[in-house]
């Protein structure tokens, strides 16, 4: 056998051997995942197949997406309208860089998405995800006093708040559990609690303090609810404060929608709520419903004319490979014509009073410490301690995922955030689900 017929064979060897092997082995090979200990969690369940607010697992299994992937299919998976969407797109223009270039699909995108934020945003910067739009808004702030000569260095936060992982948007976050290797590298943060209708007076004390004590370039906040730090609410009324109080010292404000956004508080966005708009906007996950990674860091005029300058150095020198892919903004157009679409603000309305329903059916139960909800975003925090990614969390998941739905708990906090398109049926299952962990708690 001659050396090339030797190679053919071990090469056909090594894929019938692959082939022996189920995907979740073939996983354990090559593979890293994300938020995950390996030692202590190797095995990864394998996805072959979403419909709607359904998965299917290798064996046929199905489980409920109670979560919508991270709050991002909220018009189901592998819906016919954004998919169809899309393959008309990828057959006219795949993708070109948007240096230089510009393209139908990111206008009309820029277009639609203007006539929808609040009324203050005026310019789209595209990015590729949640953390980089994060980034961008971040450096647009700092830049925005750089280049009118006022150097700032210092950012403000909510406590507990979560913006993603790249660095500046670590250093805005204020979860230890992701941030501590990297404490000693990270932008410098003032931190202030979320202003509850009792504390609001105490938190403008504290937020003028450190106005006055430090040169702050950006207030950055997830308006109304704080995703990763357990779907915890604060006062819509004590936020509007705080921004007035940072247009007040000239400190520009960001609002983190990333999750948020796209209709999960009851209103498009969850800066619908305020009377002072922030001046950045950061978009991403259900902009482009989970079809596509692309993000947007909208702004105001004035943060933009910031950046117009004879000199060259003064504009913002920020890119992504990917910027404005024709693919993701044509998903983006497709979700955005869905948003408000009879249809869907039916089933928005049909989840919030679900919601609400089965808050007061479950707030007194023994095993309740606090029930919330707003909008499709349902919040329970259990009578018990653990940690974020402790053994209690891994055993509520597991339990979850025998009863065939998707919930990922948040240390003591069992959240749910379904796709706009689950069926009544589908959503009591996820509510049954909840009922059984409140009985084994």
């Amino acid at each position: 056998m001659n050396s090339s017929s030797l190679q053919d064979k071990e090469i056909r060897c090594s894929i019938n051997s692959i082939a022996l092997k189920n995907l979740s082995e073939r996983d354990k090979e090559h593979l890293w995942h994300p938020l995950t200990q390996h030692k202590l969690n190797p095995e990864m369940l394998p996805i072959v197949k979403a419909k709607g607010a359904v998965l299917y697992d290798e064996e046929g299994n199905e489980y409920i997406d109670g979560i919508a992937s991270w709050y991002t299919t909220m018009y189901g998976h592998c819906n016919p309208h954004i998919t169809e969407a899309m393959t008309r797109q990828m057959q006219e223009l795949d993708f070109v860089m948007f240096s230089g270039f510009t393209h139908k699909p990111a206008i009309e995108l820029s277009e639609q998405l203007i006539a929808i934020l609040p009324d203050n945003q005026e310019k789209i910067f595209f990015n590729d995800n949640g953390s980089t739009a994060i980034e961008a808004g971040i450096k647009m702030a700092l830049q925005y006093y750089h280049n009118r000569g006022d150097k700032r260095d210092t950012l403000i936060a909510f406590e507990n708040g979560f913006h993603g992982d790249t660095f500046g948007a670590m250093s805005a976050s204020g979860l230890s559990s992701y941030n501590g290797p990297f404490e000693d590298f990270l932008l410098k943060v003032e931190r202030i609690p979320v202003p509850k209708d009792d504390t609001i007076d105490a938190v403008l004390q504290q937020l003028e303090s450190i106005l006055k004590n430090n040169s702050c370039a950006a207030f950055i906040f997830e308006p109304l609810v704080q995703g990763a730090a357990g779907m915890k609410f604060h006062s819509a009324a004590g936020l509007d404060k705080l921004i007035e109080k940072c247009r007040q010292h000239n400190v520009l404000t960001i609002a983190d929608e990333i999750m948020t956004g796209f209709g999960k508080t009851g209103k498009d966005f969850a800066s619908d709520y305020l009377e002072n708009k922030p001046d950045i906007i950061c978009l991403s996950k259900a902009l482009t419903a989970g079809m596509f990674p692309l993000s947007i860091t909208s702004c105001s005029l004035d943060v933009y004319n910031a950046f117009l300058s004879d000199e060259v150095s003064k504009g913002f020198f920020h890119a992504h490979t990917f910027s404005a892919h024709p693919l993701g903004c044509a998903a983006a157009l497709a979700g955005i014509a869905l948003l408000n679409s009879p249809e869907i603000l039916e089933r928005r309305k049909y989840i919030e009073k679900a919601h609400q329903d089965f808050a007061l059916e479950v707030k007194n139960h023994n095993s309740v410490q606090e029930v919330r909800c707003k909008g499709v975003i349902l919040a329970i925090d259990l009578k018990v301690q653990t940690d974020r990614y402790g053994s209690l969390r891994d055993k509520l998941y597991k339990h979850f995922m025998k009863q065939g739905v998707n919930l990922r708990p948040l240390g003591n906090t069992i959240y749910a955030l379904p796709p706009y398109v689950i069926t009544d049926e589908q959503l009591q299952e996820v509510y049954d689900a909840i009922r059984g962990v409140l009985e084994v708690v």
